[in-house]
């Protein structure tokens, strides 16, 4: 059996953005975000590019108050942040009861399994569809900046809502260029908040179990 080819997201959107540069455009660009820290890096960076509007839309996050704490740092982060092109914002709705539909009978799956790439797919679509409906001319995440995110199932997935909503998904894997790296240094100039989990029930309960056996 053939090995499946690695594909080269970051060449990809370097390609996108030369010829862009090239034609001299400034496209729209729906960026769901998964947290300020995660941001960072990712908006100091396109936001040369595009016309950013920052989609705060994350139901898997648990309990309350760690979603208010976490939207409100977005926010504050956006409004500190000087780039070239004006950053916007819009907060999806936030209905945790959707999350856990989508991943029901999947509560047993360890992280980074089926269960993540639900949560993936619940949150894109939202972004897909919004994306549609209000004439962007990309969309995409913040989640591959994460090196516990898995940015070639985030990206596969994208691909597929692109064509089911005729918004064109824009490739990504922004841990790639120090990316990551970028973001701690930013979060830290910044002092933004940084959670030790994800942000589910799930996430916090392995979390919570690796530090009770590292000590």
């Amino acid at each position: 059996m053939a090995s499946q080819v690695k594909i080269n997201y970051q060449g990809q959107l370097n390609d996108i953005i030369a010829q862009l540069e090239k034609n001299g455009e400034t496209p729209t660009l729906l960026l769901h975000s998964c947290c300020a820290p995660c941001s960072s890096y990712t908006l100091e960076y396109l936001s040369k590019y595009f016309k950013i509007t920052v989609y705060y839309y994350n139901p898997n996050i648990a309990p309350l108050e760690e979603y208010q704490k976490r939207v409100e740092e977005q926010k504050r982060f956006i409004s500190q942040l000087h780039t070239k092109n004006e950053i916007s914002f819009i907060e999806g709705e936030y209905r945790p009861e959707d999350f856990y539909k989508a991943v029901k009978g999947l509560e047993g799956v360890p992280e980074g399994g089926e269960r993540c790439f639900k949560c993936y797919r619940l949150r894109l679509e939202s972004a897909a569809k919004l994306a549609a409906q209000n004439g962007f001319d990309y969309f995409t995440t913040t989640l591959s900046i994460s090196p516990y995110k898995n940015a070639t199932k985030l990206n596969e997935i994208a691909g597929e809502l692109s064509e089911i909503y005729n918004v064109k998904n824009l490739p990504s894997d922004f841990k790639k260029k120090n990316g990551y790296k970028r973001s701690i240094e930013l979060s830290a100039q910044y002092n933004l908040y940084r959670q030790d989990y994800c942000g589910c029930v799930f996430s916090k309960a392995e979390r919570e179990k690796a530090v009770v056996c590292d000590k």
